[in-house]
């Protein structure tokens, strides 16, 4: 006879600033039948995450999120009540630094986290349960990380309609700094250096210079923690882009163009709940997209 296999119910979320993202993520939990709880500091994001349905309080447990600016990540939880056997994420954009304050404070109860998304505004106002679907999450798998509390914040990011690339904080640092902090700097740039060639040239400014300098919209203060808080590694990838750029132009123009137009086609495989399966998947260009008993579906590209 074959006797049903039990089901263990999803722990509770708690989710510690709710803001842009904080917000976003407990909405599209909420939508997704997880119970979620939170705080924030500004009673006007309290007030509008409770319109959500989410439960405002300072006792959290289960899987806590962090989703503080970087520098408050380190003191968020000291006015809160948060359960001794909770596993603690975060939402930052660094990685290596925020392991270091935190792994420190919650040892094994740690896992890193940073959803590859947002957008250039930023509050509870900016909140969208949308704002995951489809978006890359990186969930940190260190040599000392429990696979249970991984799998807890994957599962997480999975329920928000994200799909998981499992990394070290070492090389999420090092990646993020090629695909998004250096982006940042050249918007940067590149807005500095069309306000310097005049009105005219800012008054002709098109689709381009739009897309180009969409991210340094985002605020000031973010961009310079992002950047600071991993700058040795954005040194690095700052340095490769000088060093793309002193190439030949058509050589450039077709190396960047090959890269852009690659196919987006990927393949289905399973991955076993193993560290170094799960991280030859991330390096590999893979993503976790369902969790599968002793597996997870995963993608690769074709």
């Amino acid at each position: 006879m074959n006797l049903p296999v039990p089901t263990m119910e999803a722990p509770p979320v708690g989710v510690v600033g709710l803001g842009q993202l904080g917000g976003s993520l407990a909405a599209a939990l909420i939508a997704a039948g997880r119970r979620v709880s939170g705080w924030d500091t500004d009673p006007a994001a309290r007030e509008a995450a409770a319109a959500r349905g989410v439960t405002i309080g300072r006792e959290l447990g289960g899987v806590v999120v962090l989703a503080t600016p970087i520098p408050a990540l380190g003191t968020a939880l000291d006015d809160l009540d948060v359960a001794p056997d909770a596993t603690v994420t975060d939402l930052g954009s660094v990685k290596v630094p925020v392991l270091a304050a935190l792994g420190e404070r919650f040892g094994a109860r740690f896992v890193g986290g940073h959803p590859m998304c947002g957008t250039e505004r930023s509050g509870h106002t900016a909140a969208d349960p949308e704002l995951f679907r489809g978006a890359r999450w990186a969930v940190c798998l260190e040599p000392g990380t429990e696979l249970p509390r991984w799998l807890r914040v994957a599962e997480v990011a999975l329920a928000a309609g994200a799909s998981v690339v499992p990394v070290t904080a070492a090389e999420h640092d090092a990646a993020v700094a090629a695909i998004s902090h250096v982006p940042h700097l050249l918007a940067a740039a590149l807005a500095a250096a069309a306000a310097d060639a005049g009105p005219l040239a800012l008054a002709l400014a098109a689709g381009s210079f739009a897309g180009g300098t969409r991210v340094i919209g985002s605020d000031p203060a973010f961009v310079t923690a992002m950047v600071e808080g991993n700058a040795g590694p954005t040194a690095a990838a700052l340095a490769a882009v000088r060093a793309q750029l002193d190439r030949p132009w058509p050589e450039l123009v077709e190396a960047g163009h090959t890269v852009a137009a690659r196919s987006g086609e990927r393949r289905t495989v399973r991955v076993p709940l193993d560290r170094a399966a799960l991280l030859a998947l991330g390096r590999a260009g893979g993503t976790v997209d369902r969790r599968l008993a002793a597996f997870v579906e995963a993608s690769l590209p074709a």
